[in-house]
């Protein structure tokens, strides 16, 4: 093989030129050798100089385009493990994370604390005698108006006497947020989400109003001295029939008087818009109600009220089925599109569209309008009690079960958890503000919903919007999905602008639900048909916060004690929703909160 190899008889280690053959190739072993090429010189070496710079920088570019794959790679994997971290490790991450963020959140979880500026040290370990109450315990708290400034003291009173007699949480009660005021309530329901938002027996406990003021150390937040925590049970709601008649008043002192020997604060009552305005426009019936507040005076607890504007699907203890006001349906046999409506054009007659918030459309008024003046007879009413200081807050139903969400779970259309749920944005009158605001977006052809979003008991991945990488991140879908959440958050603005002006200096609640299945996927899909623009590179929650702060509410926050198995379906994950939200809400503040 070596008498063939043309190196083996080149002088000069120079390149072999098929003109000048090897000797010993030539079957003329007689043949003289050619005389060696000359170094080529003058224009000659300039071209082949050029020819080397050439190939070099060639060389070069390829060299760079490996060094951008290399890096685009490497930030895939980055971002991968960021978005794992955010998802399954609940570490609150900023989107545009770097080494830096993971570094400190990750020294944070070990225990240590880390300054803006770097400097990280060990924590001083707890006293023996500190509490170890967090956000995630059984136990229902809330707090006063937290400014956006500081956090300040607060005084707590423990029932301790009461504790082995506490009643159980109710299961069916919705999750909750907070803002300006904090409530953590906790849900024990394990296999089942339900959409009945209030705690509706007394065997039921609901966060206590207004536990003075949260005092916060300098890393953080402890319950250490609280010493009271106020606590409210929530009422029946067959205890006002549909003619606004108290149905059983010996029945409800002797239940007080059993809430009074276990040093209960006070009682939440629902008053419901379709008993007190059943029948006539704007004329009011509260007989029934200012014969229960009387007892309840009389027994001197505290009273916290509901505006319930939804329904009540009969779904609590009492059985009693509430519908809106039966002038409200007489309208919608004429007119469903007051009512929200699902892609097969099916209505939900729970509450009304957020659609006609601005619509003529109920004898003359809008939606908004109807709400303040429910809200602003029930003030005029009740002003003794106001002025007695014995209804200590207000709650404002702003939606389906009375929380800030669009009827997506409606059992009655055949959703069941951990159903994906459905937009419901097909009333004419959201239409007709989805082609408005796609117009002004030069995009007239996005003036419609998802045609590939699935049905109520879909899963994220059997759609194709909802799906990994599916059409919720595309054009589109970023835009549907923004303006769908503009919607509620103008129908959060909008009533509590009223409200806010028909209770004046009453303390305000507002209840937020926590819609935490499907958590652990990319798109969030069950918060998004809820109206919470939440996927895994989007905050879905501070613009709501934000439009809450801004009339200084209160926000009830269900912190559950859930543990969902990792074998679950659904990809529920409750505390990584809760601390999503926590996070949110303490990042404005100038004092940190610590949640342990």
């Amino acid at each position: 093989m070596s008498n063939h190899h043309p190196l083996h008889h080149i002088s000069n280690t120079q390149d072999p030129d098929p003109q000048f053959p090897n000797p010993n190739d030539d079957p003329n072993p007689n043949h003289p050798l050619q005389p060696q090429p000359r170094r080529p010189r003058g224009f000659a070496a300039t071209n082949a100089a050029a020819g080397t710079t050439n190939k070099s920088r060639k060389e070069r570019e390829k060299e760079k385009e490996r060094t951008k794959l290399r890096e685009r790679h490497r930030r895939a994997i980055t971002s991968r493990m960021l978005a794992g971290l955010r998802q399954y490790g609940n570490f609150p991450l900023p989107v545009r994370a770097d080494m830096n963020d993971v570094l400190a959140a990750l020294a944070r979880q070990a225990g240590w604390t880390v300054e803006p500026d770097g400097t990280t040290f060990r924590q001083s370990p707890p006293p023996n005698n500190a509490s170890n109450m967090g956000p995630y315990q059984v136990m229902s708290v809330e707090s006063s108006p937290i400014s956006g400034s500081s956090l300040r003291n607060c005084s707590t009173r423990a029932c301790v006497d009461c504790q082995p007699s506490v009643p159980r949480i109710n299961e069916s009660l919705s999750p909750a947020s907070f803002d300006s005021i904090v409530v953590t309530e906790s849900d024990t329901k394990v296999d089942k989400f339900t959409s009945t938002s209030p705690m509706n027996s007394s065997e039921c406990l609901e966060a206590g109003q207004l536990m003075q003021e949260l005092h916060c150390g300098e890393h953080g937040s402890s319950f250490s001295e609280t010493q009271y925590v106020p606590v409210f049970v929530m009422l029946s709601s067959g205890v006002i029939n549909n003619f606004c008649q108290l149905m059983d008043p010996d029945g409800v002192k002797q239940e007080l008087q059993q809430l009074k020997s276990l040093k209960i604060d006070g009682v939440v009552v629902n008053c419901w818009w379709g008993i007190v305005e059943s029948w006539v426009p704007q004329k009011y019936e509260w007989s029934g109600y200012r014969e229960l507040f009387k007892i309840i005076r009389d027994f001197k607890m505290k009273l916290q009220v509901v505006m319930a504007f939804h329904e009540n699907g009969g779904s609590d203890t009492s059985g009693m089925f509430i519908s809106l006001p039966q002038w409200v349906l007489e309208i919608g046999k004429d007119n469903q599109d007051i009512f929200f409506t699902d892609r097969q054009g099916r209505r939900n007659t729970g509450c009304l569209s957020w659609g006609i918030d601005k619509e003529r459309v109920l004898r003359g008024r809008t939606a908004i309008e109807v709400y303040f003046d429910l809200m602003r007879s029930f003030r005029t009413e009740f002003d003794d009690l106001f002025t007695d200081g014995l209804i200590s807050a207000v709650e404002i139903g702003l939606g389906a079960s009375g929380e800030l969400k669009y009827p997506s779970f409606s059992e009655r259309m055949g959703w069941r958890y951990p159903g994906i749920g459905e937009f419901q944005c097909y009333d004419k009158y959201s239409l007709l503000k989805l082609r408005n605001a796609a117009t002004s977006r030069g995009h007239s052809f996005w003036a419609k919903g998802p045609d590939n979003a699935g049905y109520y008991n879909s899963k994220p991945h059997e759609t194709g919007f909802f799906c990994e990488r599916g059409d919720y991140d595309s054009y589109y879908g970023r835009f549907f999905l923004h303006w769908y959440r503009q919607v509620l958050i103008d129908h959060a603005d909008n009533v509590l602008s009223l409200a806010t002006l028909a209770f004046e200096g009453i303390q305000i609640v507002v209840k937020i639900p926590a819609i935490y299945w499907w958590y652990r996927t990319s798109s969030h899909a069950a918060e998004l048909t809820a109206g919470y623009y939440n996927p895994m590179n989007q905050d879905g929650y501070s613009p709501v916060f934000e439009v809450l702060k801004k009339h200084s509410v209160t926000i009830k926050f269900l912190s559950s004690g859930l543990q969902v198995p990792d074998t679950n379906d659904s990809l529920a994950d409750p505390e990584g929703l809760s601390w999503q939200e926590i996070y949110v809400l303490c990042i404005p503040l100038s004092t940190p909160i610590e949640a342990s």
